[in-house]
């Protein structure tokens, strides 16, 4: 796999570390049974490689999960990650106000409960309203899991129980 020229790529034991202009992460690999090397090719590129010994289906599989955590990586720290959510209802318009500078999001008005339903977001990740598009969310931050995980807790916390929608 290559690597980009602005990307710092340290590999320690079974950790890989990435540091590029918008910030450094770690993932942790040493669940897996694979062999990491930091190489360089003929032409002077730098390059990953990954290897599996005596390996069975599972584990070929594993080895390109590896890889596509690390290209994970490496776009976080170089472009970062943004996932848009749509409000959608019917008849009572959903009311949410970001709080906590942007670091967490209360939703209001839900299914016309008086409830108040607060989720803040994980480590990394700030919520916006959309000013182009109405009832929009944009969830920004650098860790694609993180970043994802906090759009999966809106939704969670937005879930119709004991409804026929």
């Amino acid at each position: 796999m290559d690597i980009l020229d602005d990307v710092n790529i340290k590999l320690k034991a079974k950790l890989i570390e990435a540091e590029g202009p918008r910030g450094k992460l770690c993932q942790d690999f040493k669940h897996l049974n694979l062999d990491f090397q930091l190489i360089k090719d003929e032409s002077g590129k730098r390059k990953l490689k990954v290897e599996a010994w005596f390996g069975s289906c599972k584990t070929s599989a594993a080895i390109r999960t590896a890889l596509s955590h690390v290209e994970n990586l490496i776009t976080d720290v170089t472009k970062g990650y943004r996932t848009k959510m749509r409000f959608v209802y019917a008849h009572f318009p959903i009311n949410a106000s970001i709080t906590n500078g942007n670091n967490g999001i209360e939703i209001r008005n839900f299914l016309g409960e008086k409830k108040v339903r607060k989720v803040d977001m994980l480590k990394g990740v700030s919520i916006l309203r959309s000013e182009k598009v109405k009832d929009e969310l944009v969830l920004d931050g650098n860790d694609i899991q993180l970043v994802s995980r906090s759009a999966t807790l809106i939704n969670q916390k937005c879930h119709v129980k004991n409804k026929d929608i």
